[in-house]
């Protein structure tokens, strides 16, 4: 799905489409944003944005200040909205919010422990020894894992795929911190633009193809732009790969029991997230959480038939087994934890990046409510040409959620012909990707790949990424003769 999470935001906002629309409906919004609750909700905004670029600066955790930031600029709506004698919208818009929210999460938490059930059943660990028994380079392995996170993305959603290749990245690369950060950027850009041309590819190409603007088949107008979006920054930064092997012991690595079939179930999973959504028009998550409910009953299968744990604390996979033969020599009953358990595997996923979603939802949800988003969207397609206008705002959805952008420019209805509405699909959905905070995909790796892959290294970059969504753009205009 998608992926924008806000500054990422992401992938499941589309359930909160109708909500929204009968919010709409209830109550009405007020535009605050000429007022001192306005400019001082911005100020705390940008405050706490600061923070995140800073972040490996300070060595304070990206979630914390923009969750400080959510609480006051809601804290600001709700005194902007009651000293105006309405007490009802700003709490009923911060309950849709904290809604979106709580299906973010748990579309999240359910591709996390998929992707770290994937991990420690060394199915990672795997794939890499694969790649270097067949003498792949690194820089062959960058387009290798690139090319199937820009294939696989438009059916699983950006952000799944981008969790998935951007663990095979880190497994492969292990010591060299360069190939990681460039294969991670490089997941991030393709996960994105590969979501771009689909409608289960992100949660903005979702919102345009239910709103009936683009058919399921004209998404594929989108293929080349989106090539060219993720192939410019790719063919940039592989120039300063090395061709160098894959560092680390070459010996054969096994997964351990039960990878396939993981991998199978977080397949079927992702499957019936979209069947869900797309026959029965329920939100995705349902499936994802079902999938996960699927997981943790073979996890249990595999705790009965996998034990390597004592009570006393971990011990190898030989000395397990030793200990196994004695226990069943001698009769030795000592309690033993199992070595698969899926509440140890949740624990893994980042918690961080997870609350850093928490305000980023909020944040950007605070702005909105006092009419940041509506006005800005209204000043864009007022004063500039539609492929000017749409341009911008995907440059503007690598610094606020594509989202409530795209759901902005919806509730416009600019009166935009097809090949209008795919530009915008097209700049909203892959805008992201010039920032690691942009995307869904961006920051939950960041989450993964913590202390590698960072702001600022993907910033070193976001010209050659900024290339690319101009030629992308370009390629669209010429395709559709504008």
């Amino acid at each position: 799905m998608t992926g924008k999470y806000l500054l990422p935001a992401l992938l499941i906002w589309l359930f909160s489409l109708p909500a929204f629309a009968a919010s709409q409906g209830a109550s009405q919004r007020l535009d605050l944003t000429t007022t001192a609750y306005g400019y001082l909700a911005l100020l705390i905004f940008f405050l706490g944005y600061a923070f995140v670029i800073l972040e490996e600066r300070l060595a304070l955790r990206k979630s914390k200040p923009v969750i400080v930031a959510a609480g006051l600029i809601w804290i600001l709506v709700g005194i902007a909205y009651r000293q105006h004698g309405d007490q009802v919208t700003a709490g009923a818009e911060l309950r849709l919010y904290i809604l979106d929210y709580a299906e973010l999460f748990l579309f999240l938490l359910a591709a996390m422990t998929f992707v770290n059930m994937l991990e420690e059943r060394r199915v990672f660990v795997a794939l890499r020894t694969w790649l270097v028994s067949r003498g792949f380079s690194l820089r062959t392995i960058y387009w290798i894992t690139g090319a199937l996170t820009f294939c696989i993305s438009p059916i699983a959603d950006n952000l799944s795929t981008a969790l998935l290749m951007g663990a095979v990245v880190m497994a492969t690369g292990r010591q060299n911190e360069r190939f990681v950060t460039l294969g991670c950027i490089n997941v991030v850009v393709a996960a994105n633009a590969g979501g771009a041309f689909s409608p289960f590819g992100d949660i903005t190409t979702l919102m345009v193809w239910q709103q009936g603007h683009v058919a399921f088949t004209e998404f594929s107008y989108l293929l080349l732009p989106a090539l060219v979006n993720w192939q410019v920054p790719a063919i940039l930064m592989s120039l300063t790969l090395r061709n160098a092997q894959p560092s680390g012991e070459e010996r054969h690595q096994r997964m351990k029991k039960g990878g396939v079939t993981i991998m199978l179930l977080f397949l079927a999973t992702i499957i019936t997230a979209v069947l869900v959504h797309s026959l029965l028009h329920l939100p995705p998550v349902l499936g994802m959480m079902t999938g996960l409910g699927v997981l943790k009953v073979y996890g249990y299968y595999l705790s009965l038939h996998d034990p390597i744990f004592r009570e006393q604390g971990h011990i190898t996979h030989h000395h397990a087994e030793n200990t196994s033969n004695h226990r069943m020599l001698h009769g030795d009953h000592t309690g033993v934890i199992r070595r698969f358990d899926i509440f140890k595997v949740v624990e893994r996923a980042s918690w961080d990046t997870l609350m850093f979603f928490y305000g980023i939802v909020l944040c950007v949800g605070g702005l909105a409510t006092l009419g940041y988003l509506s006005n800005l969207s209204a000043l864009l397609y007022g004063h500039l040409g539609i492929p000017l206008a749409n341009s911008m705002i995907g440059l503007l959805s690598s610094l606020v959620d594509n989202i409530p952008i795209m759901f902005a420019v919806l509730s416009m209805d600019p009166g935009m012909t097809l090949e209008q509405w795919l530009l915008a699909t097209l700049t909203v959905g892959t805008g992201g990707s010039l920032l690691s905070i942009g995307s869904a995909a961006g920051v939950a790796l960041m989450g993964q790949a913590q202390g590698t892959y960072t702001f600022m290294n993907h910033l070193k970059w976001s010209w050659a990424i900024l290339l690319g969504y101009g030629a992308s753009i370009i390629c669209h205009l010429w395709l559709t003769g504008f």
